[in-house]
This record gives structure tokens, C-alpha cells and sequence, in this order.
């Protein structure tokens, strides 16, 4: 992880004078001064450790060089190539990124919380909490469906297969691994009394409550925050390793986006960081979901979505690219279809887009390469195999590129696809995102 400690920074050469003190102030905010040398120490020619030598800063935040006066008078020599901003950019990321989930899962206490309806994905989040120490589920609240058949639910799944660990019903209550679970039936989510289980975070998942106004009704029952599992049209919406710097302890309502977002938006940013996206289109491949049919029924708003997904393709439409504006404005309006196909799990994004830099599909695989083993280890992973759907059912990760199955028309003009489980790996990103809010909110000292 993290190098050995180097020191700290120091006055070192005359020459510099009171610029080493004016750079090391210009640093990335999240820099301390070790990982501020580790920069300097990959990208200068000079050792920032030896107090003769010592060198100025050269990143800003954004990964830009800078070259100060009084670096281009005395140092010529350490100003790096161009050909180095990306790696760069790529370590300073590296270290925002293992700081982000430091912080997470460096919580104090343990995280409690609980899930307003068993929906598929609040049937999926349980079993990737338990494999949390950091995370304590304490409720669960579904009107529809009574204790026994919840259990029945957990146990047997046609896609994930059966629950490894132990559930029962007794005395009212889940027993999931020993552990009680608080049951509640309310339709109302405003009638919900979390406070009463000792709940704090809610993981809005019925699918239903998805806009601020409609989900800080959790709150009125003693919650602290909730987190919609899913596209919010007024939350705040977050992607795990692309925008958790811009998360707010103070706001009470948030979105750990789509599946598809969280699929697209780290493969697009790693593409625009390093060679600008001008514009693109996106087409994810989406295995069905329970808003599908089985055999043709009525579909008032979506008449196509009223075909049965036993045998057809289905165009249907998806949000993720305007969720993607959102999480990294400076590609909004420029990523948008979608089609449900007959499989049970794991979906696929088609992306095409056309880059200012040029470079050919070897430089762009060997970007994505470096930022999956490096500043998003465990967001974005590459894969040479020839894979197929089923291959990722229960992956964790938001997306695997698919190396073998892009294509390059032009120098700037690409088709990249990755594979995403849309079950597990985004609920997966659920966990990540409750755990690294509790951790900033309670170094905001706003946690209970």
C-alpha cells in the first residue's frame, strides 16, 4: 500500500527558499506529506528525502503539471515528460481511492441498519452485509410478506443459490447467523419506527421511494440517513470510486445511483481522464428484472416492456447516462439505450464514443490494465478470457472490462464493453457506500 515513511518535508536547498513551503501548500488536499513525496519521488530526478536536494511540488489537484518560475530557473531538468501526466493522475487517484475506502472501513463502531422491503436487491445487500464487520443489520420492513416465507426467501435463490449460513424464524423475529432481525410491516415508510430496533441508516430498496421528498419519510422513525438503491431523480447520487469526494454528511437523503451508472460511469471516467470523451453512446445488454413479464401483459407507459422476456429482446430506455452527467459533469449531455434479454443475472455495457486524444485500442487497453490494478482495484477489473454472462454471477466488482471484445475504426473513434453483475456486484457498492457514509458522518460528529 501506502510506501514507507520518507519524513517529512524540509527546507533543503537555498536555492528554492520559501517556494518548497509555497508547492507543498498547493498540494491535492488529501496529500499528506509522505504520500505528497511518494508523488515526487516517482516523478522527479531528484530525491525529495535528501535535505540537499530537495524539490518542489509539480501536481495540482487535477493531476496538472506545474512548472513555477523558480522551478524552470533552477530545476529544468525534474520538470517530468508530458508522457507522464496520466500515470500521474493515475497515482494520485490511487492514493484518493485507498484513503476513501481507509475511511470506510475505519468506522469506530459498527454500522446498524436496516432495509425497507425485500425487494430483490434488499435480498441481495444481506448477504454481502454479512460478510461486513463494520455493517449490523438490526430491521427489515415488508407489508407483503409474513416471517415464514421470509425465510424461505432468504434461503433458496435461483440465481446465487442457497444461503450459506443460518436463518429462522423465532419469537416475531429474523434469526440470520445467530443474529436477530427486527420485523416490521408498515406500508407507510413514514410509520416505520427504526429508532425503536436502534437503526440508524435505512437502504431504501423497494424501488418505490426513490426521490428525496418520498424517502426522508424514513427519517421521521428515527433514522439518521438513507441510501437509495437505485437512479434518484433528486438525491445526490454517488458512485464508488468516482465521485465519494463530493459526499456531504449533512444531506440526509443519497443514491448509490443504477447498476448500470456504477457499470459506465468509473469505465467512462478512465477513458475522459486520459483521453477526453467528445461524445458517445451507450448500450447496455440488461438481464431481465422483476419489472419484466413473464407472458404479454398490459404496459400502459411502456408498451414494448408488456412483451414477455421469455423469448424477446426488449428495447426499453435507461437513465444511466443522464446519471452519469451528474456524477462527472464534464461528460453530462455527451453518453442510451437499452435491451432486457432472457438471461437471470449479469448485464453488459456497449460503449462507443469518440476521444479527442488519439491512441490505439492497445494504449486505451493498457490505461484500463493500470487503472483496474491500480487507482480503481476493485471497481473496474480487465479480463483477456473469452467470458461469457454466467462467468460473473457473483462478482463484486462494477466492471470488468472485456478486452477481447472491443474494436477501434478510427484513432479516435472506440467500442469498449464490460461486464457488470447487476445483483451482486451493485449491491456490493451499497455496503461500500453505507459504510463509507457512517465513517464521514461520524468524523462530522453527526452520527447519534
Amino acid at each position: 500500500m501506502f510506501t514507507e515513511a520518507r519524513g517529512l518535508i524540509s527546507a533543503g536547498s537555498s536555492r528554492l527558499g520559501a517556494s518548497m513551503d509555497q508547492e507543498y501548500a498547493r498540494r491535492p488536499p488529501f496529500l499528506n506529506a509522505e504520500e505528497y513525496l511518494e508523488v515526487l519521488h516517482k516523478f522527479t530526478k531528484v530525491d525529495p528525502r535528501d535535505p540537499g536536494k530537495n524539490s518542489v511540488g509539480m501536481i495540482d489537484w487535477q493531476g496538472t503539471l506545474i512548472a513555477p518560475f523558480v522551478m524552470q530557473a533552477t530545476f529544468p531538468e525534474m520538470i517530468p515528460q508530458k508522457g507522464y501526466q496520466h500515470e500521474l493522475r493515475s497515482l494520485l487517484r490511487e492514493i484518493q481511492c485507498r484513503k476513501w475506502l481507509d475511511n470506510g472501513l475505519s468506522s469506530a463502531r459498527k454500522t446498524t441498519h436496516a432495509m425497507p422491503g425485500l425487494c430483490r436487491i434488499g435480498r441481495i445487500v444481506h448477504p454481502n452485509v454479512l460478510e461486513w464487520k463494520d455493517i449490523e443489520v438490526l430491521a427489515v420492513n415488508d407489508p407483503f410478506i409474513d416471517l415464514e416465507y421470509m425465510v424461505y426467501m432468504f434461503k433458496y435463490d435461483s440465481v446465487h443459490g442457497r444461503f450459506k449460513g443460518t436463518i429462522e424464524a423465532k419469537g416475531g423475529k429474523l434469526i440470520v447467523n445467530g443474529k436477530s432481525v427486527t420485523i416490521f410491516g408498515e406500508r407507510d415508510p413514514a410509520a416505520i419506527q427504526w429508532s425503536s430496533a436502534g437503526a440508524e441508516y435505512i437502504v431504501e430498496s423497494t424501488g418505490v421511494f426513490t426521490t428525496t421528498e418520498k424517502a426522508s419519510a424514513h427519517l421521521k422513525g428515527g433514522a439518521k440517513k438513507v441510501i437509495i438503491s437505485a437512479q434518484s431523480a433528486g438525491a445526490p447520487m454517488f458512485v464508488v470510486g468516482v465521485n465519494l469526494d463530493k459526499y456531504d454528511p449533512a444531506v440526509k437523503v443519497i443514491s448509490n445511483a443504477s447498476c448500470t451508472t456504477n457499470c459506465l460511469a468509473p469505465l467512462a471516467k478512465i477513458i475522459h481522464d486520459n483521453f477526453g470523451i467528445v461524445e458517445g453512446l451507450m448500450t447496455t445488454v440488461h438481464a431481465t428484472t422483476a419489472t419484466q413479464k413473464t407472458v404479454d401483459g398490459p404496459s400502459h407507459k411502456d408498451w414494448r416492456g408488456g412483451r414477455s422476456v421469455n423469448n424477446n429482446n426488449i428495447p426499453s430506455s435507461t437513465g444511466a447516462t443522464k446519471a452519469v452527467g451528474k456524477v462527472i459533469p464534464s461528460l453530462n449531455g455527451k453518453l442510451t439505450l437499452a435491451f432486457r434479454v432472457p438471461t437471470l443475472d449479469v448485464s453488459v455495457v456497449d460503449l462507443v464514443v469518440r476521444i479527442e486524444k488519439s491512441a490505439t485500442y492497445q494504449e486505451i487497453k493498457a490505461i484500463i490494465k493500470a487503472a483496474a490494478e491500480g487507482s480503481y482495484k476493485g471497481i473496474v477489473e480487465y479480463s483477456e478470457d473469452q467470458v461469457v454472462s454466467t462467468d460473473f454471477i457473483g462478482h463484486t466488482v462494477s466492471s470488468i472490462f472485456d478486452a477481447g471484445a472491443g474494436i477501434q475504426l478510427s484513432p479516435n473513434f472506440v467500442k469498449v464493453i464490460s461486464w457488470y453483475d447487476n445483483e451482486w456486484g451493485y449491491s456490493r457498492r451499497v455496503c461500500d457506500l453505507l459504510v463509507y457514509a457512517a465513517a464521514q458522518d461520524e468524523k462530522a460528529g453527526l452520527q447519534a
